[in-house]
Parts: structure tokens; C-alpha cells; sequence
């Protein structure tokens, strides 16, 4: 993404803050954005019981999230480089608080699925104009900083609702009015903060989608495909299914246990973005598509066996697969595409990860009153774990091929 930078010492007013507190308050943002995407994990038990919700419309009340956000991302995911920062955070805090209060009053599926459409338009404009924001202000550590925010917000979130909706009262009007409040005091200390970007000509224009791989990124898009296609599935099922098929297997009913392991899944994959910052990208998807492929085999065999702990220390080892094949992939396309492509490979890039994120998420809510939860799992997890090894294969049957 493009963007003018502001110089921050001479362009902010005196009442705002500095460069640096503007990186942490962007930081922080993204954070609770991305908690407020898995906060309704948790809570989805207590819908199917009060709401009379199938399996399948809690993964459509998901795969409304998620195919929202990918319309913000497609349209106005550049905007903020054209009329500012500021704006564009200040407008999706407060659709977010909008969303919130359409959770806390939910009474119907519909409602759910609406109010999910609402936050994931909100969290689309968010993510990019928070991750900008950062960069503006902290080209350094900037880039590692944007890395972990999803995850680790995905795990607080996941984390904060279950333990709320285990041991709070009214959880499913508490643990939105908490995000209310956050967000509300976002956007009020948004206006202490300076403008990091001076804004340009061309912000219609800049609504209009644009997806293109260049030829030369193709092998590589081809390569790391798999492998991310298998990751971000697995995080749609965590995020969707993962607390049914926990209090399935294992017979345990509180919602933390069951957030517990969404929450390994997504705080393991920050840890392992971390820890591989430094590696080359063929190293990470070295270590991270056979750990996202034995973690997967872990939770598999721990459902089987009916044990908790086992399916925790699976959710942890495919955790830190995702997050080390995450931080690989990316590395290793973005570099593919000239400065003027890489905007249109994004975009591709980001298609096909919310496509993976939501779609099968969908067939398993729809095969599961079918078939059985165990079963759909067993399924599920075989094809993540065939696409994470076929990661593996394709360098090498490419470089048998040359050799031949």
C-alpha cells in the first residue's frame, strides 16, 4: 500500500501526542479489533440454546464476518492514504461500536449475521489503516508489530469471552459492552493523536478492486498456495467450530475450555511469528507446514482418545505452524511483484485467504448435522494436513523436474 507520510513533528497540532504513542495507540486498536472478531466464538453454545441456531448458521454468522471484511479490504483497504488516517479509524470504531451494540441486542440468528456484517466492514477498514499507521510512525519494528496484532487479538479475544462467559454474568451482553467501552475510548483519544498520512488526489478511484498476480509471481504463488489455503482453514474452523468439537469430544461444557484452545491456535501463531522474524522465508515454511500438519494430526488423535490436554498441546503445535508458514509465505510473494504490482497481489493474496478462511468452515457447519462433528473434523483435518505436506513436495518435484 502507498501512502504520503506526514512529517509528524511539524504537521501535528500541540494537543496531540507523539509519533510514538500514535504507534501504540494503533497497536493497541488493531488489537481489540481483531478480539472483537473472536469474542462471539465462545458465545456460540449460548446462541445455539437461546436462538434454536444450527451448526450451520453459527459458521454463516461467521463467514459473514469474514466475507464483509474482504469487501473492505478490496474497496476502501487504500482510502486512508487518500483522506487521511484518522477518518477511516475514527469511522470503523465507530461502526465497531455499532456492531457491538447490535450483539448486546441481539434476539435472532438474523441479528447475529448482521451485526457480524457490520464488524467485519469495520475491521476491514481497521486493519490496514492501523497497520499503515504503524508503519508511518515506526518503519523499524513497524513491520513486526503488524505481524502479531491479528493473532494476538484473536487470542485475547478468545481467551477475555470465554472466561467471561464461564464466570461473568450476562456474558452475551457483558463481553460486547466491554468492546463498546474500548472502542469508544479509541475514538476519543483518536483526536489526541497526530495525522500520519497528508492525504492525495484519487480517493474514488481508489475504491475500485484491483486484483492481479504478475507473471513472475506465479510460481511462488503456486508454491506457497497450499499451505496457506490449510492454515487459514484451520483458523476459520478454530474460530467457528472448535469450542463444539472440544465439548464433544471431551464432554467438558465450559466455554473456556473450549476458548482455551482457540486461543493456543492463535497466541502460539504470534509466538512463532516472533520467534522466526529473523529467519529466511523457506526456513519458516520449512518448520511451519509440518508443525501446522502435526499439530492438526495432535488434535485429530486427541479428539479420538477424548482428551483435553492433548487437544490443547495439538492447537498449540498447529498454532505455531500457522504463524511460522504465515510469516514465511508472505515474505517470500510480497517480494515477487514490483512496487506498482504489489498492491494487486495483495489483493489476490488476501482473496484467497478469507476465501479459505470461510469456506470450508461452511461445508464442516453444513456436513456436521449430517455426518457427526467428529467425523467433519476427522475430514477437515485430513485435507489441511494433505495441503501442508503438498507445500512441502511442490519445491521439490519443481527442482526434480529441472534436473531431468
Amino acid at each position: 500500500m502507498s501512502c504520503t507520510t506526514a512529517n509528524l513533528d511539524q504537521a501535528a497540532p500541540a494537543q496531540t501526542l507523539s509519533s510514538n504513542a500514535m504507534t501504540i495507540f494503533a497497536a493497541a486498536a488493531a488489537i481489540t479489533f481483531s478480539a472483537s472478531a473472536a469474542a462471539p466464538t465462545p458465545l456460540y453454545r449460548h446462541y445455539q440454546e437461546v436462538f434454536g441456531l444450527a451448526p450451520a448458521t453459527l459458521t454463516f454468522v461467521f463467514a459473514a464476518y469474514v466475507f464483509s471484511l474482504l469487501a473492505a479490504l478490496l474497496t476502501i483497504g487504500s482510502l486512508s492514504d487518500y483522506i487521511g488516517r484518522r477518518p477511516v479509524i475514527f469511522g470503523a470504531l465507530l461502526l465497531n461500536m455499532a456492531a457491538q451494540a447490535m450483539f448486546i441486542t441481539a434476539d435472532s440468528g438474523a441479528v447475529l449475521i448482521a451485526a457480524r456484517i457490520v464488524q467485519g466492514f469495520a475491521t476491514g477498514a481497521a486493519i490496514t489503516t492501523l497497520g499503515a499507521t504503524v508503519l508511518d510512525t515506526n518503519r523499524r519494528t513497524g513491520p513486526v508489530i503488524n505481524s502479531i496484532t491479528a493473532f494476538t487479538g484473536l487470542a485475547v479475544g478468545a481467551l477475555g469471552a470465554g472466561a467471561l462467559t464461564a464466570f461473568a454474568p450476562d456474558p452475551a451482553q457483558l463481553v460486547y459492552a466491554v468492546l463498546f467501552v474500548l472502542s469508544a475510548g479509541f475514538a476519543l483519544l483518536l483526536w489526541l493523536m497526530p495525522e500520519t498520512a497528508a492525504g492525495k488526489p484519487g480517493a474514488l478511484a481508489s475504491l475500485r478492486p484491483q486484483i492481479h498476480v504478475p507473471a513472475q509471481a506465479w510460481p511462488v504463488l503456486v508454491q506457497v498456495s497450499p499451505v496457506n489455503i490449510a492454515a487459514w482453514a484451520l483458523g476459520g474452523f478454530n474460530l467457528s467450530l472448535m469450542p463444539a468439537l472440544v465439548r464433544a469430544a471431551t464432554g467438558l461444557t465450559s466455554p473456556f475450555i473450549g476458548a482455551l484452545v482457540v486461543g493456543a491456535v492463535m497466541g502460539t501463531a504470534a509466538v512463532a511469528v516472533l520467534a522466526m522474524r529473523n529467519s529466511t522465508p523457506d526456513k519458516s515454511l520449512g518448520i511451519g507446514a509440518p508443525a501446522l500438519a502435526l499439530g492438526v494430526a495432535l488434535i485429530l488423535a486427541a479428539v479420538h482418545l477424548r482428551n483435553a490436554p492433548a487437544m490443547l498441546a495439538g492447537a498449540s503445535v498447529a498454532g505455531f505452524g500457522f504463524g511460522a508458514a504465515f510469516s514465511g509465505l508472505f515474505r517470500k510473494l510480497l517480494p515477487t511483484a514490483a512496487a506498482g504490482e504489489r498492491a494487486g497481489l495483495l489483493s489476490a493474496f488476501y482473496v484467497q485467504s478469507y476465501l479459505a478462511f470461510a469456506v470450508p468452515a461452511i461445508l464442516a457447519g453444513l456436513a456436521a448435522p449430517r455426518i457427526g462433528l467428529t467425523a467433519t473434523a476427522t475430514i477437515y483435518g485430513a485435507a489441511v494436513i494433505l495441503l501442508a505436506v503438498t507445500s512441502l513436495a511442490i519445491p521439490r518435484f519443481s527442482r526434480a523436474r529441472v534436473t531431468a
